[in-house]
C-alpha cells in the first residue's frame, strides 16, 4: 500500500510539472509525518504519515484530496486507520499562508485481522511557509477527525506537518 501511494506521489509530481507554465503554482502536493489521537476505548496515540494534492481555482480557492495512514496498538492490539478525505480549502497566499478546510469521505481501521469501514469527516487549519519558491513547509496541521466505527462516534485529533510542493 505505501509504495503504490509513493508511486502515486511520483506520478502526479511529474505529471504536473508541464502545467506550470500556464498555471502557475495551481497545484499543490503535501506529504509528511502525521500524529492522530484516536479515541476508541481506550484511546490510543497513533503515528503515521498524509499526502494530499490540492487544485486552487483561484488564489484562495481550492479542492483537496487528503489520504493517510496511522499505526499503532490499542490494548496491546496492533492497530492500523486510514482515512481518504475530499473537499474545500481556503487559504490566503502570503509568504506565512493560513489555510482551513472541511472534508469528507471514507475510513478503514484494521485490528487483530478484523476490518471496518465508515463515514469520515475533518475540519481544520493550519500554515505553510515558503521556503524557497515551489516549496513550502507546512508547519502545522490540526484536524478534528471523525469517524464512526462499530455503531459508535470517535472524535479524533490529527496533528501533521512536512514538505509542500507548488506547480
Amino acid at each position: 500500500m505505501a509504495r503504490k501511494l509513493g508511486l502515486l506521489f511520483v506520478v502526479l509530481l511529474f505529471v504536473s510539472i508541464p502545467a506550470r507554465a500556464q498555471d502557475e503554482d495551481k497545484v499543490e502536493v503535501f506529504g509528511g509525518y502525521s500524529y492522530m489521537r484516536f479515541h476508541s476505548t481506550p484511546s490510543t496515540n497513533l503515528n503515521g504519515w498524509e499526502i494530499s494534492g490540492q487544485y486552487k481555482f483561484t488564489d484562495w480557492l481550492g479542492g483537496v484530496a487528503d489520504v493517510d495512514g496511522h499505526y499503532g496498538s490499542t490494548g496491546g492490539v496492533g492497530t492500523s486507520v486510514y482515512t481518504y478525505l475530499f473537499g474545500p480549502q481556503v487559504s490566503l497566499p502570503a509568504r506565512v499562508s493560513p489555510f482551513a478546510h472541511i472534508l469528507i469521505g471514507g475510513s478503514h481501521i484494521s485490528a487483530a485481522g478484523f476490518g471496518n469501514s465508515s463515514f469520515s469527516m475533518a475540519i481544520g487549519a493550519g500554515f505553510d511557509t515558503e521556503i524557497m519558491h515551489g516549496l513550502h513547509w507546512r508547519i502545522i496541521q490540526s484536524d478534528y477527525v471523525m469517524t464512526n466505527f462499530a455503531s459508535s462516534t470517535q472524535n479524533n485529533l490529527r496533528l501533521s506537518t512536512g514538505i509542500v510542493l507548488h506547480f
